[in-house]
This record gives structure tokens, sequence and C-alpha cells, in this order.
């Protein structure tokens, strides 16, 4: 089930966040995961459009939306290959049309899932906060 994120939510979806990124960007140093983390925690989720999926009442997952963009998509690594993330981009792309994020170019699993999704890569850029090459993708529906 995907459902909109709550504040009570926030826990979950910091713990979600925590577990993935330890999988997914381990080239990432700790004090930029740490700087991250406090932003996501004390800004980011207040800004954004979240929707969390959850299975037996449990999230499981998040994709958070600022307008256009996927600021995060994010599964628990147990649940990945799952269709888990597939419904949370379905469901971006259900309630925006196109979509743009950046993903780290290091992140091959992430960069292939939005290239099955229909994503293409575009510009490539040296992010200063993090010192990591990050590749732009665009989703334009049919």
């Amino acid at each position: 089930m995907i459902r909109p994120y709550s504040p009570a939510d926030k826990q979950a979806v910091m713990s979600i966040w925590r577990d993935t990124s330890a999988v997914a960007h381990p080239f990432l140093g700790s004090e930029f995961m740490s700087e991250a983390e406090n932003l996501i925690r004390d800004t980011l989720l207040d800004m954004a459009e979240i929707w969390v999926a959850e299975k037996d009442g449990i999230p499981i997952g998040f994709i958070a939306l600022i307008g256009h963009e996927v600021g995060g998509l994010f599964v628990r690594p147990e649940h990945h290959g799952h269709g888990i993330g597939q419904a949370l981009m379905d469901q971006a792309v259900q309630r925006k049309g196109g979509l743009e994020l950046d993903v780290f170019r290091e992140n091959t699993r992430a960069r292939q899932f939005y290239t099955r999704y229909g994503l293409t890569e575009g510009a490539e850029r040296l992010d200063d906060a993090s010192g990591q090459y990050v590749l732009r993708m665009t989703y334009t529906p049919a």
C-alpha cells in the first residue's frame, strides 16, 4: 500500500534512509552522511511531498517529491527487487507526469533501476558537497 507521509512517519522514514544509504552510497563519507541526515530530518521532510510504501502496516520505502523533482527514492534493502520502487515511481508519475532527478554516478544499481523505468541520463556534474559526480536523469511520459 502507498499512502501519504505523516509527521508520525519521520523516525521510520529516517531509518529507511539510513539503511538504504548504507548500501547504495558506501562511497560517501561519514561527515557528509551525517550532514545530509540532519538536513533531511530537520528541513527537507517538511518541504517535500512524500509517499510511503507499507507492507503489513510497516513503512518499507518512500519517495520524496519537490515539484517535478524526485528528491529521494529509498526502499529497505531487504525489499529491493519486489516492485516497491516501481510502485513509488508510478505514484510520482501519476501525480506529476514528467520527473527529474540527480543520481550519484557511483550508484550503479539506482542508475540501472531508473534506466529500466524509462529515465534518460543527461548532464553530469560534480557535486561540491559530496565531491562525487551526479547525473541528471529525466522521465517524460509517453
